[in-house]
C-alpha cells in the first residue's frame, strides 16, 4: 500500500460529504461587493456527491471573489447529455457554464445514434479542470487465489484460461468498459464484460467475488485500495500517479495504454472572448491555489488548467481516440 494512500482521509464519503455541505454554505452567500450582481450557474449533467460534483464544488467557491454568486445545479441523464444539452442551449452571457468530461465530449458520440448536441461547434471551451487516473484492481482474495501480482501475471494466466476471466464496469461504454475491452483485444484474453449500473454496483460485485478485475476512477477505488480490500495492479496514465507512485503503468507492459478520465469548463457556443478571458483567468487562478490543489488531492484528483484553444485541441484528439476504442468494444447506448 502506498503510503500517499495511507496518509489520505480515513473515510472518503465523510470528506465528499462535509465537501459538499460547505460549498453549499458559500453559495447561498451574498456575492462580493465588487462582484458582478448576476449569478453565475456550474451546470454538472451528472447525480450529486460524486468526485465531478465534489471538484465543481470546490472550484466554484475559489472563483466566487473574481465572479461572484456561484452556484452549482446538477442535471443528471442520458448518459450527461441532458445537463450538456441545457448548456448548449443557454445564452452565451458568460453566466451559463458546464462541466465536460470523458462521456460528454470524448465518447458519447460514438455511443449513441443521435446526439442532442454537436461537442465540438455547441460549446466554448474555458479550460480543462481535472485528470484522474483509473486504476486496474482486482480484489485481494482474488488477486491471491490465482497467484496474480502484476499485470503480467494476470495477462498470462488470461492466456493460459482464455474466457474464463469477466470483468466488471458501471455500464457500456463506460470508461471501464472501454478501459477493458481495450485491454481484452491488445491481450487476447477474451475476458467477458459484466456491466452494472453504475460504479457502486460494479464495486459490490468485484468485491463479492462475481467479477475478477476491473478498471476504476482512482478517485472511487482509492477507498478499497486503502482498505486493503482491493490490490492495485496498473494506472492507465501513461506516467505514474503521484498518488500511487509504486503502480506502474499499463504503458509499461502495454505501449501507449493510456485511458483517464477527465473533466473541465465549457460555455454555450458564441460566448464573446472578453467573457471567454475572464472565466479562463478565473478557472486558471482557482485551479493553481493551494487550497484547491490540496482539496482535490484528498479525492485523487489533479488539477490540469489549460487555455481555452488548449482544451479544445485535447478534446478533439480525445473524440478522434475514442472513436476507435468504442469500434473495438462494440458498445452502443441505444
Amino acid at each position: 500500500m502506498t503510503q500517499c494512500i495511507k496518509n489520505s482521509r480515513r473515510n472518503a464519503l465523510t470528506f465528499f460529504s462535509l465537501a459538499v455541505m460547505t460549498a453549499f454554505a458559500s453559495f447561498v452567500s451574498s456575492a462580493p461587493a465588487q462582484a458582478q450582481d448576476e449569478v453565475t450557474r456550474i451546470i454538472v449533467p451528472y447525480k450529486g456527491g460524486g468526485p465531478i460534483d465534489i471538484t465543481t464544488r470546490i472550484l466554484a467557491e475559489a472563483m466566487k471573489e473574481s465572479l461572484g454568486t456561484i452556484v452549482v445545479e446538477s442535471k443528471p441523464g442520458g448518459g450527461a447529455n441532458i445537463g450538456m444539452k441545457y448548456v448548449a442551449d443557454s445564452k452565451p452571457d458568460g453566466y451559463t457554464l458546464g462541466i465536460a468530461s470523458t462521456p460528454t465530449h470524448g465518447v458519447n458520440v460514438w455511443l449513441y445514434s443521435r446526439m442532442p448536441f454537436d461537442p465540438d461547434n455547441d460549446f466554448t471551451p474555458i479550460s480543462q479542470m481535472v485528470k484522474v487516473p483509473n486504476v486496474l484492481v482486482m480484489k485481494k482474495e482474488t488477486a491471491e487465489r490465482l497467484h496474480i501480482k502484476t499485470v503480467g501475471d494476470l495477462i498470462e494466466y488470461g492466456k493460459k484460461n482464455l474466457g474464463k476471466l469477466n470483468y466488471g464496469s458501471g455500464g457500456n461504454g463506460s470508461g471501464g468498459h472501454l478501459a477493458g475491452a481495450l485491454f481484452d483485444v491488445r491481450t487476447g484474453i477474451k475476458a467477458m464484460h459484466i456491466p452494472f449500473n453504475g460504479s457502486n454496483p460494479a464495486e459490490v460485485a468485484l468485491l463479492g467475488g462475481q467479477v475478477d478485475f476491473s478498471f476504476d476512477n482512482l478517485a472511487t477505488a482509492a477507498a478499497n485500495i486503502k482498505a486493503g480490500l482491493t490490490v492495485p495492479l496498473a494506472v492507465t496514465t501513461l506516467d505514474r500517479s503521484g498518488f500511487l507512485p509504486d503502480v506502474p503503468t499499463m504503458d509499461s507492459v502495454l505501449p501507449g495504454f493510456e485511458i483517464y478520465t477527465w473533466w473541465g469548463v465549457v460555455g454555450p457556443a458564441g460566448l464573446s472572448g472578453d467573457s471567454v478571458m475572464k472565466l479562463n483567468k478565473a478557472v486558471m487562478s482557482a485551479l493553481h491555489s493551494t487550497a484547491v490543489k490540496t482539496k482535490f488531492a484528498s479525492i485523487f484528483a489533479e488539477p490540469i488548467a489549460s487555455s481555452p484553444e488548449d482544451f479544445r485541441k485535447f478534446m478533439a484528439s480525445e473524440r478522434s481516440k475514442y472513436k476507435e476504442i468504442v469500434k473495438l468494444s462494440g458498445a452502443r447506448a441505444d
